[in-house]
């Protein structure tokens, strides 16, 4: 991608998440707090030079919850998006390529997916096998399965139907090989857009099990969990939860730009 296309917004949405994978990977060098252990006797303290966001009702650092939250608020998404990519493209590839009945079952189940909720998933599947962040992950990746294959099945289509195609199957190639090795790579920046956006969807989810308590569970530092924290607003202590709702929110807005340019939705 060239960097006139990328553009200023594109640049911009670009540092503020290299940023936040930064402080996720280096939290224990950015603050020295233990995000889950706290002070009871620095119940909701105000910002200081000890605890630069103040603290929580057990007095955990706000400023500490927040970095280390990064980590769990970015790392379910990543495995959500990457599961249905690993299952979607395939079998969008395999749609395109094969057609007929194949195609006709593959975007049947797609419809099927298609018509439950992502979060209603993820209720059931939190109900049947408990709370956490597995379950959610699990429940939110089938969820983005038929999103993320319906659109890339589409484009896979287009492809197989291109000269190139036709030209390389009559010099003796076979599928696997056009699919990985030519049509793939084609297909790459659609793919990649999409998986950005979804990936700003999918942390959207998983931020709202978390607040409903369904996916990351308290102590455990998650940017859902500190946007729950009920105590600290009838404290009158919001700053930890608009921390957190702030890093959701530039996040969300980045993954949105960043997507939109990789897609060439924008020039």
């Amino acid at each position: 991608m060239s960097r006139t296309r990328l553009g200023l917004s594109g640049w911009i949405a670009v540092t503020v998440l290299t940023l936040l994978v930064a402080m996720a990977i280096f939290a224990p060098l950015i603050t020295q707090h233990d995000p889950n252990t706290g002070d009871l006797l620095a119940t909701h303290a105000g910002p200081s030079a000890a605890h630069w966001l103040g603290t929580d009702g057990t007095g955990r650092d706000n400023f500490s919850r927040l970095v280390y939250g990064a980590r769990t608020s970015l790392l379910g998404p990543t495995l959500i998006i990457a599961l249905s990519l690993l299952v979607g493209v395939p079998l969008s590839l395999l749609s395109a390529w094969r057609g007929g009945s194949v195609a006709f079952v593959i975007n049947r189940v797609f419809d099927v997916l298609f018509s439950i909720p992502g979060l209603l998933l993820g209720i059931l599947m939190v109900a049947t096998f408990g709370a956490g962040l597995r379950s959610a992950v699990v429940a939110l990746a089938i969820a983005y399965l038929p999103y993320v294959g319906r659109l890339s099945s589409a484009a896979a289509e287009r492809e197989r139907r291109l000269p190139y195609v036709q030209a390389l199957s009559v010099q003796g190639h076979g599928a696997t090989r056009i699919n990985i090795r030519h049509m793939l790579p084609n297909l790459a920046p659609l793919l990649a857009g999409q998986a950005t956006v979804a990936f700003a969807y999918a942390l959207l989810d998983l931020a709202a099990l978390s607040f409903l308590g369904l996916a990351v569970q308290p102590p455990q530092a998650d940017w859902g969990v500190l946007v729950n924290d009920h105590d600290a607003i009838y404290q009158g202590h919001p700053i930890g939860v608009v921390s957190a709702a702030v890093m959701i929110v530039a996040t969300v807005l980045s993954l949105f730009v960043l997507g939109s340019k990789i897609s060439g939705e924008e020039r």
